[in-house]
């Protein structure tokens, strides 16, 4: 009972001296940015953006306020932004001071773009389109080939799947093209080049690419209006343009906005070598991956586009690390031949014949395939599919469970097998 006096007085100290603490804190959050300015200005002598006189670096974050402050003109794409109309003027400062406030986002953007917007540059030059584009795949993204939707869209510049086979991206069981840099870039400049000829008009078309050209058509012809900044559309919408704006904004002046960048901060530009490879027969990638002095990660890294662990019968065209395309076709040849006799198909190393883009493989009938694989080994762990065969009807013959025999093989049930393709039906040989 002697410390109910002491504790009495405690209470009623806390009781004064909370409430001012709690009244304090808006004040000194809004200090907060002024007083590490001050601080780092009477740190560091004022010299050129990011660096001081002995040439370390000096990063002062301006304000949000100040960064997200308009005045002047602004473009993109070459068509003027109507900032002195203020509801687009809050719509820009408000997607500036959304973005800056992930500021590890935008600087995983600047350095993921430091390796692919030379590419997606060079094909936009190709198409005679604005560079300005490009800034849509961020938006899209975050340059992020395997980037997905929870409605479909999958890739670099997340195309649908209808959209993507219209504008001629390869979409099956071994390919999603849309997952291609290269590919999928060129289908976003076919499909820009179609939008801007159809509006006529920059921020249209991106606000096309978002929500669909018939959509917002429609909305056009309703509301009498065919300027993007006025027109009323979906939240989504009327903000996507100017979220594009606000990256291309931040990532072509850093420094502007507090990001400071040496040239060892930015990732290299994606360098590679590219083949074409024909083939007769399921292949795994790793052959590709041994084929090019490579492992399978950097392969698929490369190729995002391939999917599972192995290529199906067919052509395909495929990244390999740079220099190693010298190489390539006749370690591929070995790597064939090695893998076909470990199964009882020996192969004439000279049966294929090889060039700079592409290789050909010896294609040989089922009933050829069939003598050689009986009379090679006792024990073979492949079936070699036949015309008319289907993927129960060959688990069921082996006697295993239909969904061991897909997991063995990387397949699924809506998966179609080809005459001639070499599928697992047994265990290894122990």
């Amino acid at each position: 009972m002697k410390f109910l006096p002491k504790i009495r007085y405690i209470k009623s100290t806390l009781n004064v001296i909370l409430p001012i603490l709690i009244l304090s804190i808006p004040t000194l959050a809004a200090n907060e940015s002024s007083f590490l300015n001050t601080r780092s200005h009477s740190a560091m002598p004022a010299t050129a953006p990011g660096y001081d006189s002995s040439g370390s670096r000096n990063e002062v974050i301006p304000s949000l306020v100040k960064s997200s402050s308009y005045s002047g003109s602004l473009d993109f794409c070459g068509s003027r932004i109507p900032i002195h109309i203020q509801d687009v003027r809050e719509r820009l400062e408000k997607e500036m001071l959304l973005v800056l406030w992930d500021r590890a986002q935008v600087i995983l953007w600047i350095k993921r773009a430091s390796q692919y917007f030379p590419h997606m540059d060079r094909i936009l030059k190709e198409y005679g389109l604005p560079l300005d584009l490009k800034y849509v795949a961020v938006i899209e993204s975050g340059l992020r080939s395997q980037a997905g939707s929870d409605k479909g869209a999958v890739g670099t510049w997340q195309f649908m799947p209808g959209t993507g086979k219209e504008y001629g991206l390869r979409l099956d069981d071994n390919i999603d093209a849309r997952k291609n840099l290269i590919e999928s870039t060129r289908a976003a400049c076919d499909y820009f080049r179609k939008l801007h000829a159809r509006f006529n008009s920059w921020p249209l078309a991106m606000a096309a690419y978002n929500m669909g050209e018939n959509g917002l058509a429609k909305e056009m012809a309703l509301q009498d209006m065919y300027d993007y900044y006025k027109l009323y559309l979906s939240q989504e919408t009327q903000r996507y343009v100017f979220r594009v704006i606000v990256a291309r904004e931040i990532m072509e002046n850093p420094a502007k906005y507090g990001f400071f960048f040496s040239r060892e901060d930015y990732y290299p530009v994606l360098d590679f070598a590219r083949v074409t490879v024909d083939c007769p027969t399921t292949i795994p990638l790793t052959m590709v991956a041994r084929a090019a002095k490579s492992y399978f990660k950097e392969i698929k890294d490369l190729n995002p586009d391939i999917k599972g662990y192995s290529l199906g019968p067919g052509r395909y065209s495929i990244l390999i690390p740079p220099g190693m395309d010298k190489i390539f076709y006749q370690e591929f040849a070995r790597e064939l031949s090695r893998y076909r006799a470990g199964y009882g198909q020996m192969v004439n190393p000279q049966s294929a014949s090889v060039g700079e883009s592409t290789f050909n493989t010896i294609r040989r009938d089922s009933d050829r395939s069939d003598k050689q694989s009986q009379s090679a080994k006792s024990y073979n762990r492949y079936h070699v599919v036949k015309v008319g065969e289907s993927m129960t009807g060959i688990a069921q013959s082996y006697g295993i469970s239909f969904a061991v025999f897909l997991k063995w093989n990387n397949l699924s049930r809506k998966s179609v097998i080809h005459p001639g393709q070499r599928l697992i039906v047994r265990p290894p040989k122990p």
